[in-house]
């Protein structure tokens, strides 16, 4: 009797401070959408052109003599006052002769994908945004960066970039550390991927796990009921006695996702030997290019610092405002990520996938 009055006791307490933590939850998330609907956002875009020469002038200034940076300076002075005459001198002759002779314009988009892969809701709006000016002269180019996620939130963030594939602008990946899994479904959208020599890619493949707790709560006669309607609403649970029969349901459907992701890759990057890389293994980027999963070597700052010899680099973000408990809550997140992407890279002798 002592045991049940003491249990009840415990399990009313529990019940107070969850029902308090999920009150808490409610008032932040309520108080942050209010926040949002007033003011979602701003864009801000910085002309990379500007950046990288002055970032030169800088370094100019600290190592050449003041005659020689002088001298330099008068013959760039004369180079720009050359070009500028000649843009003017086709701008009068015909619009169609000016867009031949004006540079091209490259938009600069970053996306740092966790679990979640949550950069698509910025992702989506810097999109929109560049698709409302660029044309097939234009170049987007995306610095990825992500070891994959949950399968449909990566299958939305790879059908954003085929938004830009579809409307014929070139679109370039460009990838430093790490495009494995829901991160190469997305690279395998692009026209061209460029990747570090070391950078992680690959990792077609799927996986799915949830503990069980049933033997655990039978053992302290705490029974769990679940009712659904429909055959395989639940296949495999975490708190009920799983059958042989769900498990084979699940596996199938893993399956069914695999084959889906195969034949994505399949549909945007033919000449990768699906038979061959798509495993569930992941390679760095020398074996990477061997494989076809990527075009060429090459970091992201060595692309884009040559591109701007030739166009008009623009670096295009979506700034989200947002309120205190939504920041905390995102590096609580980011931090659990952190953690559990560690804990595959251990599990699976450092592979990133599903």
């Amino acid at each position: 009797m002592e045991f049940i009055t003491e249990y009840g006791l415990f399990l009313a307490k529990s019940i107070t401070v969850i029902a308090t933590f999920v009150i808490i939850l409610g008032v932040m998330f309520s108080y942050s959408q209010k926040a949002r609907g007033h003011d979602r956002g701003h864009f801000e875009i910085t002309r990379l052109n500007e950046k990288f020469e002055s970032v030169e002038d800088t370094f100019k200034e600290a190592i050449l003599e003041p005659e020689v940076l002088k001298l330099q300076r008068k013959e760039e002075e004369k180079q720009h006052k050359a070009e500028a005459k000649a843009k003017k001198k086709a701008l009068k002759q015909a619009h169609e002769a000016a867009e031949a002779v004006l540079k091209s314009r490259v938009f600069v988009l970053n996306f740092d994908g966790d679990l979640k892969a949550s950069a698509v809701d910025n992702l989506r709006e810097e999109i929109s945004c560049i698709l409302s000016q660029a044309n097939a002269n234009d170049e987007v180019i995306v610095r990825l960066e992500s070891g994959g996620g949950m399968v449909h939130s990566y299958g939305l963030a790879a059908s954003q970039l085929d938004r830009i594939k579809k409307k014929q602008i070139p679109l370039t990946i460009c990838v430093d550390k790490v495009a494995a899994s829901g991160g190469y479904m997305m690279a395998c959208v692009a026209d061209k991927i460029l990747a570090a020599p070391f950078a992680v890619l690959g990792s077609i493949g799927v996986i799915a796990q949830l503990p069980n707790f049933h033997r655990l709560l039978k053992k302290n006669y705490i029974d769990f009921e679940m009712i659904t309607a429909g055959e395989h609403k639940r296949t495999l649970t975490m708190f009920g006695e799983n059958t042989e029969k769900g498990r084979e349901k699940f596996a199938e459907d893993l399956q069914d996702t695999h084959e889906l992701f195969k034949s994505f890759v399949a549909a945007h990057r033919p000449v990768v030997d699906l038979a061959e890389v798509a495993n569930g293994d992941v390679w760095f980027g020398q074996r990477a290019l061997e494989k076809s999963l990527v075009d060429e070597l090459m970091t992201s700052d060595e692309y884009i610092h040559t591109r701007a010899t030739t166009a008009d680099v623009f670096e295009v973000e979506f700034i989200q405002k947002k309120t205190l408990q939504e920041k905390l809550g995102m590096a609580a997140e980011a931090a659990a990520d952190r953690l559990l992407l560690t804990w595959l890279a251990r599990a699976r002798n450092s592979r990133f996938f599903f």
